[in-house]
């Protein structure tokens, strides 16, 4: 139940927000933004590869309750189907020795792999990073030490990831794991990522890809999972002429035009104002698929943000909801996945945080609390079944034949300055939201009855839980009423609720304003 101060807040926030017609326009001097579906036109089914997969820092914090209770909310509310994380066969997963006779230790595997089942989602299985009984070289990335050495024996390697398939059969299934993806390292085309050459990195696909090849045929197997779209081009090639088995390509994309991978947050990172970024990839990606000897190729974006640094604030600020809703859009049907890198701030490649919003890449903080890119995946997964044609290409209408009808509607506005500013500065500050349109929905031949409507919004000061957090004065650590008063603020709860008849012409209209950087969801749900 909403305590009295949250109800009069949700008042306050309609009042100043949020306006409603009926079937003829409120009076306005401004020119409405008109979008317009007919239920009987359709596109046909939703493409919903936003939803396909989601990131996670590394597999050993999968093994962590707050890390399983997040990940439960995000499957359950975002429909995440598959989850792809580094590590998985680093040293503190305790998969491998070697005392004159290799040994293979799959428990901590199962125990995330089981739980994972248990939820209904499964394994984007990176092969990675080097167990120290296998590693050449010495050389590790982040505070938990990942090995990026190419293998000291690659026939070695190559039996360690047979037998790791052929568990993996054994204990799910070959129907289970004929439907999982199993990708080859990561970002190889960066030294911090990968200490051997590019021709080593092939050499250590085509044995992976034998390897887990040799235990079934039906098994998908893929790569090069590099920074930047890299390598593209070269991998199909390399894969093609030496029959080197390959179902998907995998890549990844930042949306940031200068900047490193600033844990620290003292170098900084600049958003990209190219209007194309992040689905220009995906489409540039497409193209080079199209133009290889494999042109029917699954393309898996296994990593993209609007930033590749874990100490950047866009990922915390009500920006991030429209900036992810229109460039999955734009992306069409280019991949077959777009993988937001990640579902939790619990992420420990700088180590272990000490404040509570450190720009982390998660669409939740480690206490639970839904931010503003949160709701950007929960709006998308309440969309139907089936797309309608639309005027607008900012919006998304949908129909479920037994749960109505579903309108998102967004403006993004790239505000980031051309001026000398870093994110680190510009997305910490207090930054208004300026009025955009006012749109009016208008839908037709919905079927006669009686319908709920419901109004969700994710903007500034709405569901923007770092605005309230910077309200607190943005303590490192927050105490439990803290944590309580964010989520009472930022609940997602609708920002109107009400009864409306759908006569026999089948009309249904609604106006509303929409600022920059503002998503609005409304659902029509049959009242039975």
């Amino acid at each position: 139940m909403l305590h009295k101060k949250t109800m009069i807040h949700v008042a306050l926030g309609l009042a100043a927000f949020f306006t409603s017609a009926g079937l003829s326009h409120a009076s306005t001097n401004e020119t409405p933004r008109l979008i317009s579906a007919d239920l009987h036109q359709t596109n046909g089914p939703l493409n919903t590869m936003f939803k396909f997969c989601v990131g996670a820092g590394r597999a050993n914090e999968g093994l962590r309750a707050d890390w399983q209770r997040q990940l439960s909310i995000a499957h359950r509310e975002c429909g995440f189907q598959y989850i792809r994380m580094h590590g998985l066969f680093t040293d503190d997963m305790g998969v491998y020795r070697d005392y004159g006779k290799p040994e293979y230790n799959w428990q901590y595997i199962d125990a995330l792999f089981d739980f994972l089942h248990s939820i209904g989602m499964k394994p984007f299985v990176e092969l990675g990073f080097m167990p120290g009984g296998l590693a050449s070289g010495s050389k590790t990335i982040f505070w938990w030490k990942g090995n990026v050495t190419p293998p000291r024996d690659m026939q070695k390697w190559a039996n360690f990831i047979r037998a790791f398939t052929l568990h993996v059969q054994e204990r799910y299934g070959h129907d289970e794991v004929k439907t999982w993806y199993f990708e080859v390292w990561n970002e190889p085309n960066l030294d911090g990522f990968w200490a051997g050459t590019q021709q080593q990195y092939f050499d250590l696909y085509a044995a992976s890809a034998r390897a887990i090849k040799s235990v079934s045929p039906d098994f998908k197997v893929g790569g090069p999972a590099t920074a930047g779209c890299g390598w593209i081009s070269e991998f199909i090639h390399f894969c093609d002429t030496n029959q080197a088995p390959v179902d998907f390509v995998s890549t990844h994309t930042y949306g940031v035009e200068s900047g490193y991978l600033d844990e620290t947050a003292t170098l900084g990172t600049a958003l990209s104002r190219n209007p194309d970024s992040i689905f220009g990839d995906a489409k540039r990606v497409r193209q080079q698929i199209a133009d290889s000897a494999r042109p029917n190729l699954e393309l898996h974006f296994t990593e993209w943000s609007s930033s590749y640094t874990p100490a950047d604030p866009m990922h915390d600020s009500y920006h991030s909801a429209a900036y992810i809703i229109d460039k999955l859009k734009n992306c069409g049907d280019a991949p077959q996945s777009m993988s937001y890198w990640t579902f939790t701030d619990i992420f420990e490649e700088p180590g272990p945080r000490w404040e509570a919003f450190h720009g982390g890449f998660g669409l939740m903080n480690q206490q639970d609390i839904k931010k503003p890119a949160y709701y950007a995946y929960q709006f998308l997964n309440r969309l139907g079944a089936t797309e309608l044609k639309s005027n607008d290409g900012s919006s998304w209408i949908c129909t479920d034949n037994s749960d109505g009808v579903q309108a998102l509607v967004w403006d993004f506005t790239n505000t980031f300055p051309k001026s000398n500013m870093i994110n680190q500065v510009f997305y910490k500050r207090d930054l208004p939201s300026q009025p955009k349109d006012k749109v009016t929905l208008n839908l037709s031949h919905v079927p006669k009855g009686k319908y709920t409507v419901e109004t969700y919004k994710v903007g500034y000061r709405v569901n923007d839980a770092y605005a309230t957090y910077r309200d607190l004065g943005a303590p490192n650590q927050l105490t439990k009423a803290q944590v309580a008063e964010i989520k009472s603020k930022n609940s997602g709860v609708p920002l109107e609720t009400r009864t409306v008849k759908i006569g026999r012409d089948g009309e249904f209209a609604q106006q509303f304003d929409l600022r920059e950087n503002d998503a609005v969801l409304i659902t029509l749900k049959p009242q039975k």
